[in-house]
């Protein structure tokens, strides 16, 4: 479980194939002062999807990721050199700044426009309808792991409002319109739906 307050901007290093199908490995820098200390097997979400590590050095960590994992997320996009928002495994006692995130993207989403709204921007997301329905205006939504705010919804899509602060401590800062991105939807809505067999 993550709490979508981003902790860390890393750079995805390498990319290489594993064995004969279609999984990857990825190599990801992480400017954490403790990286060397993450155990083989934490789970750390990466742009709001989480991975295994299955290697550490002083600079970083390596993770496996499945061909159903490409399918569904951007990782497929990704290449040397992307920025990637981080952030550790939530443990009992730190604090909750966010939301419930579990990590498990939900779909793709595309940036639609970024719009200057007082001290803010104001991003409009593209989801489609299946998603759409399910994000609702004050309600949370992690994009790209980031636990953030609905303010508006429409049928396909939704907007958040991004700080300073925060577009300066994640890959906001690097976001642009016509881009995809990771959404995650509120887990409360995900299990509503279920129930009520939508």
């Amino acid at each position: 479980m993550f709490t979508g307050i981003i902790t860390a901007l890393g750079t995805v290093r390498a990319i290489s194939p594993i064995g004969e199908g279609q999984d990857m490995r990825l190599e990801i820098a992480a400017p954490w002062d403790d990286v060397a200390s993450i155990a083989i097997g934490a789970s750390i979400a990466c742009s709001g999807c989480c991975l295994t590590a299955i290697g550490v050095d002083a600079t970083g960590f390596a993770a496996q990721v499945s061909a159903e994992t490409l399918a569904r997320t951007t990782l497929g996009d990704w290449r040397p050199g992307t920025r990637v928002n981080l952030e550790r495994s939530l443990r009992l006692g730190d604090e909750l700044g966010g939301h419930i995130v579990s990590g498990h993207v939900d779909g793709v989403g595309e940036a639609i426009e970024a719009v200057a709204d007082e001290g803010s921007t104001r991003w409009r997301f593209r989801v489609g309808r299946e998603l759409a329905r399910l994000i609702a205006v004050k309600g949370s939504v992690a994009v790209d792991g980031v636990s953030l705010t609905v303010n508006a919804v429409d049928t396909d899509g939704f907007a958040v409002n991004i700080i300073p602060h925060t577009a300066r401590v994640t890959g906001f800062s690097l976001l642009r319109p016509g881009e995809r991105v990771n959404i995650e939807i509120d887990m409360l809505a995900r299990y509503v739906a279920r129930l009520l067999g939508q």
